[in-house]
């Protein structure tokens, strides 16, 4: 049995929690002046996606246009790409950002980012909106691969070290801190986990779909919603999933505890808003995404997207925002990745 640990990273985990000071036109008034001041109706929202398209926020932000512009809830939804730095260029752009109706999709990858690329902005300076959706990760290789386990990748890599190549995401984010885990379950010390793990990341999901189908890595891990296509196709093969209980869309895929590691982690996603945004404007924006969370052709999009429904908004969605990041600043500070 490797050395092994449970850890379950955007879960509820971290004893103490980080004060989220500007967060939020949450429940202080709001530094825009709003108190209990409300909001005019909201007819069109702008959606800011930090990535380049093809990845897991990029799909989000476009299953949000279609479902509120199609459900009628606003007029007009349309989406735009920031990416770089796992999110934070486009958090550095929100911050900037004066129109009130904005929304713009984060998750677990942004936490991370933050505190790896050291981020002068923080998601304590944003507006909270809503959590959304809640995804396991999975570890694939080429179509072609050595490896039929995720043993023998493990293995190759507490061997080989940076000869073994590993994508995904952006630095920080979960894909990499999964790879970390696996390796410090496996018995390499956390300090040692930077120079054996040679991971490359990427600002979209179509990157490491390149490098994968052309055989530039030696296997990539993301959620199962971005690889999934192409493992159904052949293209890609899946050695686990990495949540509690097997994924019914990869059914044969075991998870990475019965692979031998007991590691869990699932990547969730949501919405936040500019910082300083009144209570009232806060109030609309949440009313707007809790309409498209309840129509039917959101709940459509998460079957087909194989995301689960973990909708949370107010100060439900605050408090695990501040416990999120202080667990997932010690995951990484564990796993010597700050």
């Amino acid at each position: 049995m490797k050395h092994s640990r449970i850890a379950t990273v955007g879960g509820v985990l971290a004893a103490a929690a980080l004060a989220l000071t500007a967060c939020s036109g949450g429940s202080t008034p709001s530094a825009g002046g709003g108190g209990d001041e409300k909001a005019s109706a909201i007819e069109d929202v702008k959606i800011i996606v930090p990535a380049d398209p093809g990845g897991g926020w990029d799909q989000t932000g476009r299953a949000m246009s279609q479902v509120l512009t199609a459900g009628d809830i606003v007029g007009s939804a349309p989406v735009s790409n920031v990416g770089g730095a796992g999110g934070t260029v486009g958090l550095a752009q929100l911050a900037n950002e004066k129109d009130p109706a904005t929304l713009m999709v984060m998750g677990l990858v942004m936490v991370g980012a933050i505190e790896t690329n050291a981020s002068t902005v923080r998601l304590e300076d944003t507006t909270p909106i809503a959590r959304l959706t809640d995804e396991p990760l999975v570890v694939v290789v080429p179509a072609d691969s050595e490896y039929d386990t995720l043993e023998d990748l493990v293995e190759d890599i507490v061997d080989k070290g940076q000869a073994v190549t590993v994508t995904g995401g952006s630095a920080g984010g979960a894909d990499h801190i999964l790879a970390g885990l696996l390796l410090e379950a496996a018995g390499v010390d956390g300090a040692k986990i930077p120079e054996t793990l040679n991971y490359t990341p990427n600002s979209g999901g179509g990157e490491a779909v390149s490098l994968l189908i052309g055989n530039k890595v030696s296997a990539g891990i993301s959620g199962v919603g971005e690889f999934l296509q192409y493992i159904e196709d052949g293209s890609m093969r899946a050695l686990a999933v990495s949540s509690e209980e097997p994924v019914e869309s990869l059914a044969d895929v075991p998870t990475i505890t019965d692979a031998g590691y007991d590691v869990v982690l699932t990547n969730w996603r949501g919405v936040i808003a500019p910082g300083g945004i009144s209570d009232g404007d806060r109030a609309e924006l949440e009313r707007i995404v809790t309409e498209m969370h309840d129509l039917g052709a959101w709940t459509d999009e998460l079957e087909t997207k194989g995301w689960t429904d973990a909708f949370l908004t107010g100060p439900d969605f605050d408090g695990f925002l501040e416990e999120n990041i202080a667990d997932v600043t010690g995951t990484l500070k564990n796993i010597g990745l700050i």
